[in-house]
């Protein structure tokens, strides 16, 4: 399954209802491919992230779509 986020300048109602839907890879069976793509997301050189995603990033800023995926990854650990 291929995604695609809403870009930044959506609305926030449209971006919860995107990460809502995205609680149907939890019904995939466990030997399915999930594959997820563009997620309009920025994820920055915040500190808080360096456990998330490392030390490198390309942007100096996190944009809301990358606090968003963020968050849904920390909710699915």
């Amino acid at each position: 399954m291929n995604v695609h986020a809403p870009s930044q300048e959506k609305s926030g109602d449209s971006k919860y209802s995107f990460y809502d839907e995205l609680e149907i890879f939890d019904n995939f069976p466990r030997y399915n491919m999930k594959k997820i793509w563009d997620f309009n997301a920025k994820l920055g050189k915040e500190y808080t992230l360096k456990s998330t995603i490392g030390n490198e990033s390309l942007h100096q800023d996190s944009n809301d779509n990358g606090d968003r995926i963020v968050k849904l990854a920390h909710q699915k650990m």
